[in-house]
């Protein structure tokens, strides 16, 4: 339905390995159950959400009940990260109030290399977190603090 009407959709997926008749094999799977982004103008947000009444649902905001708009930048951001095939991805759900409050760091080395998010120290480990205000996070592996630049608040 959505392929028909022209809207772009991303579905982060994450990598498992089964053995099937003796043989390793590897599948894509999504990384969280049920989850879907989509690129759409807010009135046909709202029609999909009408005919998938009970199948499918739309973040909407808090105040308004309009589907919630994720700004592009933290889209770009999400996908760049979830793209890559790192076992070490961890998603966290909505992503927590203490965690905008970390410091906000640039990767400038590694695979995560020119991402930018949120330090959080999980199991004793820095950790990037790439969230999507309100909907998702997602922590990528250890990163060393080599790897890591502050970004000034002005620059935000």
């Amino acid at each position: 339905m959505l392929k028909e009407r022209n809207v772009e959709v991303y579905i982060p997926l994450r990598s498992v390995e089964r053995v099937v008749q003796g043989r390793k094999v590897r599948r894509r799977i999504p990384a969280v159950a049920s989850l879907m982004f989509m690129r759409c103008q807010e009135q046909l947000a709202g029609e999909i959400q009408r005919e998938l009444r009970g199948q499918a649902m739309v973040y909407t905001d808090r105040e308004t009940h309009s589907p919630y708009a994720i700004p592009e930048e933290q889209m770009r951001r999400f996908i760049q990260i979830t793209s890559l095939e790192d076992q070490g991805l961890e998603y966290l759900g909505e992503p927590k109030q203490e965690w905008t409050t970390g410091q906000r760091v640039r990767v400038t080395g590694g695979i995560f290399k020119g991402t930018e998010g949120y330090i959080h120290r999980i199991k004793g480990n820095h950790r990037l977190i790439v969230a999507i205000e309100g909907v998702v996070a997602v922590a990528t592996s250890y990163i060393p603090s080599a790897f890591l630049e502050p970004i000034a608040q002005e620059a935000q």
